[in-house]
């Protein structure tokens, strides 16, 4: 102990007695390294107390009464007399208390680093976790179902859908020209909306304006075939679920059902236009694959302020494509898509 360097073969008298029902004797204590000994008076030791177990029961006042920690029925009284003895004592009480392992501290940290893993489950892998879950549940026919709601929401703020049967049949057309292995729904609003945006259920919306000022169904194709690389990179209702919070996870996993708030909020997102961009390796690839010219589009997107440069060197048919994406006809019908 090195706060008692200064005390080492310290020696005070005292009182001691080894158990309740025995009389007090006097005896020589003597301070060691790491002991304490008892001795009686010819010097014959009695006892050795732990320096480190040693416990006072009654803090200022005198006789200062000690005992061994685990045996309160073994005490030792020394005098105010021998107040080296006493202050050395004292010292070492705080010394070993400083050392001695905090059991509270302990169970607090430990209480602290369980409560801190927790946190990090429920807050970082759970919740992705969950959405996981929740969307391997979701067959096709409720991704649709879903998808429709949004619709409906979307459409009081945009109006209703336009309708023209011939303008719509040469829409179709052309998402069959774009993949023919694909089921979108493809559907063309008069407003609210930037280009294009995508909604659970295999639907992707398109804005009236677009088709009236790009004057080229390539164009067009471009952003349909754009839109559907997006909705094929990012699963729509995973960006809905991940934008509604664990709250609506748990209750499409417990109840099956979503709340026409949550629906809502969904529907505005898409209409805002926010979502994740394409790599130029995506669009060049998916371009070449269904025999799209890509300089059309690209473009319209440097108009935007986009570089594009990389898009049009990596044009797969830079002359245009091989097969026209629509008849002269078809062009003229889905223009006038809206006009009934």
């Amino acid at each position: 102990m090195t706060a008692l360097d200064k005390y080492q073969r310290l020696e005070a008298a005292a009182l001691w007695r080894d158990a309740p029902e025995r009389q007090r004797r006097d005896v020589i204590i003597s301070l060691g390294d790491a002991t304490l000994v008892i001795y009686d008076m010819q010097d014959r030791p009695l006892a050795h107390w732990s320096l480190a177990a040693l416990q006072r029961t009654n803090p200022g006042n005198f006789p200062a009464l000690y005992h061994p920690d685990g045996d309160p029925g073994e005490t030792l009284e020394v005098s105010a007399a021998e107040g080296d003895m006493i202050e050395a004592l004292e010292k070492l009480g705080r010394a070993v208390d400083r050392r001695r392992p905090k059991r509270g501290r302990v169970r607090l940290w430990s209480v602290a680093g369980f409560m801190a893993v927790l946190l990090l489950v429920l807050f970082v892998w759970l919740p992705p976790a969950l959405e996981a879950h929740a969307l391997t549940l979701l067959a096709p026919a409720r991704r649709q179902e879903i998808g429709t709601r949004i619709l409906d929401e979307v459409q009081k703020l945009t109006g209703a859908p336009c309708g023209d049967p011939a303008g719509m049949a040469a829409l179709q057309r052309l998402g069959t020209r774009l993949n023919p292995n694909d089921s979108y729904r493809l559907r063309v609003v008069r407003g609210g909306l930037a280009e294009t945006t995508h909604l659970p259920g295999k639907i992707i919306l398109i804005n009236e304006t677009l088709i009236d000022q790009s004057g080229d169904p390539d164009v067009i194709a471009g952003y349909l075939l754009a839109e559907r690389l997006r909705a094929g990179a990012q699963d729509p209702m995973k960006a809905l679920l991940h934008a509604a919070g664990i709250g609506t996870v748990l209750k499409l996993l417990t109840t099956g059902e979503l709340s026409d708030a949550v629906l809502r909020r969904q529907a505005l997102r898409l209409l805002d236009g926010d979502h994740d961009p394409l790599t130029e390796a995506e669009v060049v690839t998916g371009f070449a694959e269904v025999g799209l010219s890509l300089t059309p589009y690209a473009r319209t997107l440097a108009l935007s302020g986009q570089e594009v440069d990389g898009l049009i060197a990596g044009d797969a048919y830079p002359g245009g494509a091989p097969d026209p994406v629509m008849s002269d006809g078809d062009w003229l019908r889905l223009q006038a898509v809206c006009r009934s």
